[in-house]
């Protein structure tokens, strides 16, 4: 299965914990086999697996679902109660208050607040804490807290222009690695908010505190909504009947999530709820059909959707993308899992990616890089690694 590929300045900021604690972390990198010489290359690129894997590894090595990067350590297993905690909750927001609750018995962490109310998201509002590096929520709709009553009237709070906003309070600016930690939060909350209810929630929009990075242009796939930085506050907004929404889950269903952690809340699970999912698993299952690959066009790819090509460019836009974009995240990261796999010439990927030229194709993946596909190739094997997926598989 192809997927999205994890930059590696992602992977220094979650061994930064480790590291100032004063612990090896190249046995960290070794166990989730990423060669610690990719840490010098800006540009390298790890399987979302992997990333995966080394989330756990830190996570083990120092008893904190924080990753050592709060201010006091959320022991492992917190988030496996709070889960739990969830599953008898009749609705999404009744499961957020209840996050909140068992949290707020646990000091440390980034402080929440969820606050729903008009397009701007003003209303009422509560607080308390969340997921190890990952959450404090709080949820308010202006019913008694506790009595589970008011999530399923949200969706008459003004129909379509009702939103619901969460919010980080606390200003990690200060923390070491704050943007990291602003990320984390709120992806985190995001994909846990949506694997309760089955459904991926699409936000209106994204907003942080801290300056644009350096990967600023990353944030809108992540997010798959518009991207704002330097706000007065880091916040996502989402229509607010989403809080109605039912879960889903059962614990058969945590215990397996819980296996797979943190691998199911850091990826983007197609629910098949935005356009953008859509578009991207068209384009996966082309690259993997057989015979002679080939990427459809916009035009084929609306057509499959049942939308005109302008409507499939407009609904994209809305969701921060493009089709090129898509098109051009999707080869990326193909031709990384297949370097990495090690057993497929370049020539002949070059050909299943669609480009017609291995000139183009050489090009192409030096703009992704910095770097061309036979040296990409070498340079993790030597050093007795790997920078994408395990053999035969895409990442």
């Amino acid at each position: 299965m192809t997927g999205p590929t994890i930059a590696v300045h992602h992977v220094r900021a979650v061994l930064s914990g480790a590291r100032r604690a004063g612990m090896d972390t190249v046995p960290l990198l070794q166990a989730a086999r990423i060669s610690p010489l990719l840490l010098g290359d800006e540009r390298a690129r790890i399987s979302a697996d992997r990333f995966a894997r080394l989330v756990k590894e830190v996570q083990r090595a120092t008893g904190d679902e924080f990753l050592g990067l709060g201010p006091l350590p959320s022991r492992r297993g917190t988030f496996a109660m709070m889960g739990l905690a969830c599953l008898g909750c009749p609705d999404l927001g009744t499961a957020l208050e209840r996050a909140v609750r068992f949290y707020g018995l646990f000091p440390g962490g980034p402080e929440m607040a969820v606050t729903v109310g008009g397009e701007g998201g003003a209303g009422a509002c509560s607080d308390g804490s969340g997921y190890g590096a990952a959450s404090r929520a709080g949820y308010g709709t202006g019913s008694a807290a506790g009595t589970g009553s008011g999530y399923g009237a949200v969706s008459g709070l003004g129909a379509a222009s009702a939103t619901a906003e969460f919010s980080i309070r606390t200003d990690l600016r200060p923390y070491p690695e704050a943007t990291f930690l602003a990320e984390s939060v709120m992806i985190i909350w995001h994909r846990l908010s949506s694997w309760l209810i089955g459904r991926r929630i699409p936000l209106r929009h994204a907003r942080f505190a801290h300056p644009a990075p350096a990967h600023a242009h990353e944030y809108e796939l992540l997010f798959g909504c518009a991207v704002r930085f330097g706000s007065p506050r880091t916040a996502a907004a989402f229509d607010a009947r989403w809080l109605a929404a039912p879960v889903v889950r059962d614990e058969a269903a945590l215990t397996a999530m819980l296996r797979r952690a943190p691998a199911d809340l850091l990826s983007r699970r197609e629910y098949g709820t935005t356009v953008t999912e859509r578009v991207r698993r068209t384009l996966v299952l082309a690259l993997r059909a057989a015979g002679p690959a080939r990427l459809p066009e916009a035009a084929e790819v609306a057509a499959r959707l049942a939308v005109s090509p302008a409507t499939l460019r407009r609904r994209l836009q809305e969701e921060g993308t493009s089709y090129r974009r898509l098109k051009d995240a999707v080869r990326r990261d193909a031709a990384i899992s297949s370097l990495a796999a090690g057993r497929e010439p370049i020539a002949e990927l070059a050909a299943r990616l669609g480009f017609s030229e291995d000139t183009a194709f050489h090009r192409a993946f030096r703009r992704w890089t910095g770097t061309t596909p036979g040296a990409y190739r070498r340079r993790p094997r030597a050093a007795g690694g790997a920078a994408g997926a395990p053999p035969g598989q895409q990442s």
